[in-house]
């Protein structure tokens, strides 16, 4: 059976003193996730673990991004995280960027197509 997207969310956060890159990918995920309440599995007729979720974040600096805190973030289905040079550090006075991170979230499932 072939894997089918049938949705996709888009997000930004941000981390505006810490730099901490790990907490502006969770904000974006969660600008994503938070904005709708679609019950794509239910739609489906699936039940939620069988939901494929392919998240890609980006950031300026992809190597500080803790990946397992975000899977955190999804209480069923099947999450995979990857992490892209992106996003962007706006220079502060202080020396000190803010962090934007740009988040996009794919859900798919195995299915045959109508």
């Amino acid at each position: 059976m072939p894997k089918h997207r049938v949705l996709t969310e888009f997000g930004m956060g941000t981390s505006l003193r810490r730099q901490d890159y790990t907490q502006a990918a969770k904000r974006a995920l969660q600008d994503a996730l938070w904005h709708n309440s679609i019950n794509m599995a239910e739609l489906y007729g699936f039940p939620k673990e069988a939901m494929i979720i392919d998240v890609e974040i980006a950031v300026q600096e992809p190597d500080r991004v803790d990946i397992v805190a975000l899977l955190d973030i999804f209480p069923y289905g099947q999450p995979s995280v990857t992490v892209h040079h992106g996003g962007l550090d706006i220079p502060r006075p202080d020396g000190k960027p803010t962090v934007i991170a740009n988040a996009a979230i794919n859900v798919s499932f195995m299915m045959e197509r109508a």
